[in-house]
């Protein structure tokens, strides 16, 4: 059993690992992690995926000869209006020369930067989906489902207290044919989530839920993958993503049970 601080370093390591600069002895470290880690094993698996898939359908930026004479022109519009008093040992040329180097290099970034933003987040959420997807299956099969069993949102609730650093939200919609079931700890999106388990049926349905940082709140959006049907969706503080077997007429209704 590893912990979380274990893991989150190898996690480093791993990103170090797939840019060639890792040294023997941490390589040797990460080796025998990976032996006995599950998590740390998939989360390799999913790095050199989404590594090959960015080289693979990334687009690649190729300046033609009108956008070198823009930027040419540019830079050097911008080195004529300097002022030589400011820098009396370098002659413009040579300053609009190392500008324009500069410069060339910088818009070849930023043009980089903006063309691999869409793939990088395509890949990304993919990698995501396979990892509910994961999680899921794991859950069944290794008869981890529940940490918490108990179908009263009052128990389950402060059933998380003290074991994630946020409050996830517990509703019970057994009203509404999703009837809640109980809650436990896992490990997804590189951090600890709570996972509230329904039951709509026969069909289990796992709802993972981690703090929303960055990204603004967006409406449900469904997927099928691997004989699951994957939904997501946030809000302004948190992250949901929901699977389970049950038909997409029914996954969409849960999703829309939380908006």
């Amino acid at each position: 059993m590893h912990s979380q601080s274990d893991c989150a370093e190898m996690e480093l390591l791993l990103q170090a690992d797939l840019d060639g600069e890792l040294d023997a002895a941490s390589a040797a470290r990460l080796t025998q992690h990976l032996a006995h880690c599950e998590h740390c094993a998939r989360l390799q698996t999913q790095l050199v995926q989404l590594r090959g898939l960015l080289r693979e359908r990334a687009p690649r930026f190729s300046p033609n000869a009108e956008f070198a004479a823009n930027l040419r022109a540019k830079l050097h519009a911008v080195g004529d209006e300097e002022d030589p008093a400011l820098t009396p040992h370098v002659p413009i040329a040579a300053r609009w020369k190392n500008f324009s180097l500069l410069g060339a290099g910088a818009a070849l970034a930023a043009s980089l930067m903006l063309a691999l933003t869409p793939m990088t987040q395509f890949a990304s959420n993919s990698a995501l989906i396979d990892s509910v997807v994961a999680e899921h299956v794991r859950s069944l099969q290794a008869d981890h489902l529940l940490d918490v069993v108990s179908s009263d949102q009052h128990t389950v609730r402060p059933w998380f207290n003290g074991k994630l650093d946020f409050a996830p939200p517990v509703n019970d919609f057994a009203e509404q044919g999703f009837a809640l079931a109980g809650g436990r700890l896992d490990y997804l999106a590189g951090r600890p989530v709570a996972a509230l388990v329904y039951r709509h049926g026969q069909h289990p349905i796992n709802l993972f839920v981690w703090p929303n940082e960055r990204a603004a709140p967006q409406s449900a959006n469904c997927v099928a993958n691997a004989g699951y049907y994957v939904c997501s969706w946030r809000n302004e503080t948190l992250n949901f993503w929901a699977i389970s077997d049950a038909n997409a007429e029914e996954m969409q209704k849960f999703s829309r049970l939380w908006l």
